[in-house]
């Protein structure tokens, strides 16, 4: 079925222009062709897959990052692909039309995307809504955000507003402090306004109910910041760490004259080593308090693998999946499987960090 993808489904969406190509393929996701280009292996052991995170537990550790499904409209489809989780989002408390079109772009020759969509999402109360309907057969994760016209300092309110919204309808909240395409939001990373929203956010969350917190973190930090933010997790019980949202960077591209597409957020192959390096690092002064989503650059079982090994206890994917089809977290969990026991593991657990 892979083939039939590559030779059929992604040349003629490849040959629309990338959002609409996305809006084409979230249609087409909900009234369930994505089936037909993908078939899990009846020979993947689910026991080597399976893991359990901040007391939730996961099918297999392969997620959809959020950008993907932004407004919740195909977790259900999503989760029928194979994937263990999907992260809906990213929502703000208002709805939102983000930039200026075009806003997204394919650098088909770096295996990579562009983006500067800027939170486009119907707002916190549709989506929660939406989600409040659905028996979703996989975990599932809400990503919030602070709305464009939000001063940083009255994010902390907007940030709350949204989550009180959201809490209902989500097994985990991720905070989004990381994307490149709101101005100021990576401020939010520095200790002193880390610590006043993690303090206020977990404040609210003991009182509606206590569910896990996570935070997405970019890729563009020292590994100085990168212990300071690992430090404030952790003394402010943060149950996870996503690592890592989408670079600023365009080093490493080959796709000539990058600089036609504008800023924005990269995303794919070209992310991959400065991604895999963050994981390490929080990986190392988390020493085990702080489980970490590894995002970015995962293409297949073995980039997910390496992932693992830097010390990625759960993974989540947008660009490969985009370029890889419908058939792509099927076939990453089956390479995957046979990856871990091949080196003598019996689980995901047994390689985290190895």
């Amino acid at each position: 079925m892979s083939f039939l993808w590559e030779q059929i489904g992604r040349r003629a969406m490849f040959g629309l222009e990338a959002e609409r190509a996305h809006e084409l393929g979230m249609k087409l996701l909900r009234s369930g062709v994505g089936g037909w280009f993908a078939e899990p292996d009846p020979s993947v052991d689910p026991d080597v897959l399976a893991v359990e995170r901040f007391g939730l537990k996961f099918k297999n550790p392969l997620g959809v990052a959020a950008g993907f499904d932004k407004n919740g409209v195909a977790v259900e489809q999503l989760a029928d692909l194979g994937f263990g989780f999907v992260e809906v989002g990213t929502v703000t408390l208002h709805p939102q039309s983000g930039n200026e079109k075009p806003r997204m772009f394919r650098l088909p020759q770096d295996r990579a995307l562009i983006n500067r969509l800027g939170f486009n999402n119907e707002g916190a109360a549709a989506i929660a809504e939406r989600l409040s309907k659905i028996k979703p057969k996989c975990v599932v994760g809400v990503n919030i955000g602070k709305n464009r016209d939000v001063p940083n300092e009255e994010a902390v309110e907007n940030f709350l507003a949204a989550f009180e919204i959201v809490h209902p309808v989500a097994d985990y909240i991720a905070v989004n402090i990381s994307s490149p395409n709101t101005p100021g939001l990576r401020e939010l990373q520095k200790a002193e306004g880390l610590e006043s929203l993690l303090l206020a956010l977990q404040q609210r969350n003991l009182g509606l109910g206590r569910k896990p917190l996570l935070v997405k973190i970019a890729p563009d930090l020292s590994e100085q910041e990168i212990e300071s933010i690992v430090g404030e997790c952790v003394s402010h019980g943060v149950d996870g760490l996503i690592a890592t949202n989408t670079t600023v960077s365009r080093e490493g591209l080959t796709t000539q004259n990058p600089e036609q597409f504008g800023a924005g957020g990269m995303s794919g192959k070209p992310l991959e080593l400065r991604s895999n390096t963050v994981v390490a690092h929080a990986f190392k002064y988390a020493q085990g308090k702080l489980p970490i989503v590894g995002v970015g650059g995962i293409f297949d079982a073995q980039d997910a693998f390496e992932k693992i090994r830097r010390g990625a206890g759960l993974l989540q994917a947008y660009t490969g999946f985009v370029y890889g089809g419908p058939g792509f977290a099927h076939e990453l969990n089956a390479g995957l499987s046979r990856l871990i026991t091949n080196a003598g593991f019996s689980s995901i657990d047994d390689a985290v960090g190895r």
